[in-house]
């Protein structure tokens, strides 16, 4: 297989057996329903045996921590090939009202549907799903785009399943669903007037956060310009939560690449405030772009407010490479400190902590555990 890509041109392989968007979309309906796993053949890929026999594992309940891990390990290796196969499955695992692991299957469903995206906060790129034209090739070889695609399709397909999710008791599912509904290839304005329908009726503001940056996202995808007006009435809308309006402000902000106006910024020193910062931490937007030093949303802050400093993103993890101008007159940080003062007060109010997975959040993870 991976001769084919290495030494040839991948475009040769379109729509054929090695083309992995072409195994997934002629998997039977009857076929993902039942588990059927015997009926993909994993074997074209690098690593599919592996998927195989952990997708086994799933079905069976054993080692679920391990097999889920694994197949994760395989996104964060840039080897999605032969987990994109496995995404029908694994929404069937996360719609699946007596499975215990819902939330998880769906983190991992949604991050085999996005390229490798941790520490990526750009307003150009953070939201953004690589084209057709920038292609980019997995470890073993494969086309990446083909892999993503896959995966983006099959959820596309499986739409009906999951919308019924955003409406769960369960918070974490709740983003999850939206997590890999705003990577859909397709249904995008069904998919948004669902997310604004519940964002209309959701009581718990870190899945508002979270459905307003999934429009953000799906919009994107979609290039659907309407969405642009209503970031741009909702963040400044005092009416709205805090968390909303600065979801609101990230996701106009990745829409366009007007300046930034003086009252978006000011809005953001007044609500991006530490607690609202703990308070998001749990997305996975949010948890792709944090890093050692900060949390997700100060640096996306930091990285978009001020993306003419040299190195941005790298001397982020530095503090005190920044220096902060004197303090106002009126005793108001001026311009950009506020980030970085926001940030080294979480870095200092963080805890250590092993992270598992970028997609884990502290509740999946103890669920995991008590699955082993």
């Amino acid at each position: 297989m991976l001769r084919a890509f290495v030494d040839g041109d991948p475009l040769d392989q379109a729509g054929g057996p090695l083309d992995v968007r072409a195994v997934v979309a002629g998997i039977r309906t009857e076929a993902k329903d039942g588990f059927l796993l015997e009926e993909v053949p994993w074997d074209r890929f690098p690593e599919g045996v592996s998927v195989r026999e952990n997708m086994e594992r799933l079905r069976s309940g054993d080692a679920v921590r391990g097999s889920l891990g694994m197949l994760i390990g395989l996104c964060a290796n840039d080897m999605r090939a032969a987990v994109a196969p496995a995404v029908p499955f694994l929404i069937r695992i996360g719609t699946d009202p007596e499975s215990d692991h819902r939330a998880e299957a769906l983190a991992v469903t949604a991050e085999v549907a996005r390229f490798r995206h941790q520490g990526v906060c750009t307003r150009a790129d953070m939201l953004r799903f690589r084209g057709d034209d920038e292609w980019f090739f997995e470890v073993a070889g494969y086309l990446q785009n083909w892999s993503v695609q896959a995966a983006r399709d099959a959820i596309a397909a499986d739409t009906d399943l999951i919308l019924p999710l955003l409406d769960d008791h369960d918070p974490e599912v709740r983003i999850g669903a939206a997590y890999a509904l705003a990577a859909a290839s397709a249904r995008a304005q069904n998919i948004l007037s669902a997310f604004h329908a519940r964002l209309l009726a959701e009581h718990d503001p870190a899945v508002r956060a979270g459905l307003v940056l999934a429009i953000a996202q799906l919009a994107r995808a979609h290039q659907d310009s309407r969405t642009v007006v209503w970031m741009r009435t909702c963040w400044p809308d005092p009416a709205r939560p805090p968390e909303v309006r600065v979801s609101a402000a990230l996701g106009w902000m990745c829409l366009t690449d007007l300046p930034v106006p003086d009252e978006l910024r000011a809005m953001l020193d007044d609500l991006a405030t530490h607690e609202t910062a703990r308070l998001m931490a749990p997305l996975p937007w949010m948890r792709a772009a944090e890093n050692t030093n900060s949390n997700g949303l100060h640096h996306c802050l930091c990285t978009m407010l001020h993306p003419d400093t040299p190195d941005a993103e790298d001397r982020w993890d530095d503090p005190w490479s920044w220096p902060c101008p004197r303090r106002h007159p009126q005793g108001r940080e001026p311009d950009g400190c506020q980030w970085r003062i926001a940030a080294h007060n979480s870095m200092k109010d963080r805890t250590a902590r092993t992270r598992l997975s970028s997609w884990e959040s502290p509740r999946s993870i103890k669920s995991l555990e008590r699955a082993t």
